[in-house]
């Protein structure tokens, strides 16, 4: 496949322009039903259409979540975006999917249904990652579970066809769009069809929704048939062949790539009203020379790609290009053509650059189109720009929504993430270009939050969002940004074209708690910590004024096995961060602590690696009160690890490096154990595993054993009880693993301030790498978060606790 992009790009450079925006989202003409007016909140009942004066919805959202009025959720955004367009908007929330009847209470909607499973995927929402049923659902009223089926865009989407046939489906939403294409489904252990076949549905929209929908929605409203719209970025649909005049690649082999169609003339231009050639001579001489009329060379002008008014335009090497990739009958059974598939599907994610893709389901494919372009920053102002009343619908009166009590007092400041950690998909969803609001929304939204949100204290308790300190660092490179297909901005160094400068975050932050009203402004969101170093002022910054006691980071593991699966930096970051953070907490007179997250289990991960981890916690006294295995979620790079034992951050091949994975119950019960070495429950199975991988030195009372040794007691009853002299853990300070759920943070237990400096002099040794070959297109760079040297775990040399 690698030759067949150079061939389509050997005569062409990349373009000399920024990534391209679509029609603005107040560019469209507004819809007759804009005459109502926006509703004080979207109606959910027929009695409340009556109160507005409407005889019917245009368009209806189903959702698995209890409806808040709100930006951070996605039905209320939807919702809100539409209305404003004109469109009357009823939403269905959380129906009884056992029958027909819920589905129906709002009547037949004129355009379309949109089914969307809430602002969660509905299984990691209704099982842990053991496999195990939550009892809970923190977007329900009362934190009650059991309110949205397994797979509910599947379910939802046949019941809404069972009420109304013949209504046009629209899929979307996070459960949609990490599912649009054949994906291993942790659940069920087997690979499944895309969500989109399953679910019947006439289209499905992936990542933020805004832009794609609100052109169909549009469209619809004009008469053309949902059937007939194909060509809209940021939505995929079924075909029974490729669409007309698109190019095509196929890689449905991994050793024999072949060309489907001629490959394209770089030098052809097109008619941008008829599509048809323009000066077809000239352009096939610039292939065959012989060609010219006169029987002689002629120079031609190749000009780099800049879109236009006029009627020409030169054709990128991507535009209206597929990639054909192995059917969901075969990656279903053949684990390396998988791994091969998900690679591309991550390549091809820079709404600037990324090709279409193709895969045969049955007699059918599935069609995807390119990325939906990202928002500019006055689109994200006119989206949280709407009239949202920022509270539940009045139906939940008396009733507590925990989603809901933990953001009505948090501002959303910016989506999207280029960090690119193999086991989130916030980069699958909201993609690698960071969209930013401006500061006077931000501000203004403050506003509304102190003079409207009921019994708000003067509290702001997070300016965040994917990462709390991307907020307007974008790339600065208009030409990189288009093209570049790299899996991370950030590793395995900080790209050179990337923007480090923390001032408009500084500005930003300065100018909320400026505020009349604000007593304080807290960021709960992830700091990326190998950003943050980058500029000290900022760290200054937060640590100064922004830190309510605890600040939350994300190591993930101290060892570079699973660190260089998960595309996360070495410890040498967190420990220049945790220096200036203690710096500037001490010159603020401020007692902080760090709350490092840890992930147990992960790709990549041996049970040496969570061993070293646990001698790490203990001796920097870090206990995790929390703890939860790695949860393979669809799309993730680190699920197709998994399922795979691939590395598909490099070249999938016929033969590839086996990825050591924690597979069965036992094994990822005991890194589980180990990452809680202090729970006097987990003493035994850890001894066991010490003792059968020769590791018995690391059993007794010292400061450099992980566990004591079986008492008297424990030897005869099974047990041991917690608290006994014999127990020499001793207390520490509070650290958590990854995916603890919605709780806030209680006070920790604090540590010895003595001891947790003296551990600073100790740090953990140096790792070695796992493979020689560079990350999916990664580039070394200038800057280096790491701070010990390019392409280095960056974990400072040191003689603590460590096995080998």
């Amino acid at each position: 496949m690698q030759s067949q992009l150079s061939a389509l790009t050997k005569s062409n450079k990349p373009p000399q322009a920024t990534v391209i925006s679509e029609k603005k989202l107040w560019d469209y003409p507004k819809y007759w039903a804009e005459c109502f007016g926006p509703a004080p909140f979207l109606p959910t009942t027929r009695e409340e259409m009556d109160q507005l004066g409407w005889d019917s919805c245009d368009v209806i959202i189903v959702t698995g979540d209890a409806y808040v009025d709100h930006p951070s959720f996605g039905m209320a955004v939807i919702g809100r975006m539409l209305e404003a367009q004109g469109f009357r908007v009823g939403i269905i929330d959380q129906p009884d999917w056992h029958s027909k009847n819920d589905f129906q209470k709002l009547g037949k909607p004129n355009l379309y249904f949109g089914v969307a499973a809430g602002n969660m995927d509905s299984m990691i929402n209704r099982y842990t990652a053991d496999r195990k049923l939550r009892h809970d659902d923190a977007y329900t009223p009362d934190n009650i579970g059991g309110k949205r089926p397994d797979r509910a865009v599947t379910v939802y989407s046949q019941r809404c066809r069972e009420a109304y046939k013949g209504v046009p489906i629209v899929i979307g939403g996070i459960e949609a769009s990490l599912r649009r294409i054949s994906h291993y489904d942790y659940w069920s252990d087997k690979v499944r069809r895309s969500v989109l076949v399953d679910s019947k549905a006439d289209m499905l929209i992936f990542g933020n929704a805004e832009r794609p929908l609100v052109e169909i929605t549009h469209r619809i409203s004009r008469g053309e048939d949902i059937k007939e719209i194909k060509d809209v970025r940021g939505t995929a649909i079924m075909v029974k062949n490729a669409l007309e005049d698109w190019q095509g690649i196929d890689s449905t082999h991994i050793d024999k790539p072949g060309i489907i169609d001629p490959i394209m003339n770089p030098y052809q231009e097109y008619d941008a009203n008829t599509c048809d050639n323009k000066d077809q001579a000239i352009a096939d001489s610039a292939v065959d020379p012989s060609a010219n009329a006169n029987g002689g060379s002629q120079a031609i002008v190749v000009q780099p790609y800049n879109r236009v008014k006029d009627k020409t335009q030169l054709r990128r090497p991507w535009d209206r290009v597929y990639i054909k990739l192995p059917a969901y009958e075969v990656v279903s059974k053949n684990q390396t053509l998988y791994a091969h598939t998900n690679r591309i599907l991550h390549q091809e994610t820079n709404p600037g650059c990324a090709k279409a893709l193709m895969q045969r389901h049955g007699d059918r494919s599935i069609w995807i189109n390119p990325p939906a372009f990202p928002l500019e920053t006055e689109e994200m102002d006119f989206v949280f720009g709407m009239p949202y009343a920022r509270i539940p619908h009045p139906k939940y009166e008396g009733k507590k929504i925990p989603a809901y009590d933990m953001i009505k007092t948090s501002v959303n400041i910016m989506r999207g993430c280029y960090g690119g950690c193999t086991f989130c998909s916030i980069t699958e969803h909201e993609g690698r270009i960071i969209q930013s609001r401006s500061e006077d929304s931000i501000i203004q939204e403050i506003e509304q939050i102190r003079d409207v949100v009921p019994g708000f204290t003067g509290v702001i308790s997070d300016l965040g969002g994917p990462t709390a300190n991307m907020y307007m660092l974008r790339c600065q490179s208009a030409k990189a940004e288009a093209t570049c297909r790299r899996a991370s901005c950030v590793y395995p160094d900080i790209c050179k074209h990337m923007d480090t400068d923390h001032e408009p975050t500084i500005k930003l932050y300065q100018r909320a708690r400026e505020l009349k009203g604000i007593k304080k402004v807290l960021i709960a969101s992830g700091v990326r910590y190998d950003l943050a170093i980058q500029d000290p002022r900022y760290v200054k910054e937060l640590v100064t004024h922004h830190v309510g006691g605890y600040l939350k980071i994300a190591p993930e593991h101290t060892e570079e096995g699973p660190l260089s699966k998960m595309m996360k930096p070495g410890m040498g970051s967190y420990h220049k961060f945790k220096e200036l953070f203690e710096k500037y907490s001490k010159e603020a007179g401020k007692e902080q602590y760090l709350i490092p997250y840890f992930i147990a289990a992960h790709p990549g991960t041996t049970t040496k690696d969570m061993i070293n981890l646990a001698l790490w916690l203990k001796e920097n006294k870090f206990r995790l009160d929390q703890v939860q295995n790695f949860y393979p979620s669809p799309m993730a790079t680190a699920t197709t690890m998994y399922h795979t034992e691939i590395d598909t951050l490099h070249k999938v091949k016929k033969t590839n490096e086996t990825v050591a994975i924690p597979r069965g119950e036992k094994e990822r019960r005991l890194h589980k154990a180990i990452l809680r070495y202090h729970d006097a429950k987990n003493w035994k199975m850890i001894r066991h595993a010490l003792k059968d991988m020769g590791l018995a030195k690391l059993i007794g009372h010292g400061v450099h054993h992980l566990v004591p040794p079986a008492s008297e007691n424990e030897e005869r009853l099974g047990n041991y009880r917690p608290g006994s002299k014999n127990n020499a853990q001793g207390k520490g300070q509070r650290a958590l693993s990854r995916h603890t759920g919605l709780g806030q943070f209680k006070p920790a237990v604090k540590s010895d301030a003595k001891s947790d400096t003296k551990s600073e002099k100790r740090p953990i040794g140096k790792g070695k790498p796992t493979s020689n070959s560079k990350p999916m297109a990664n580039k070394p760079s200038s800057k280096n978060s790491n701070g010990t040297g390019a392409k280095k775990s960056g974990n400072k040399p040191g003689n603590r606790s460590r096995i080998r």
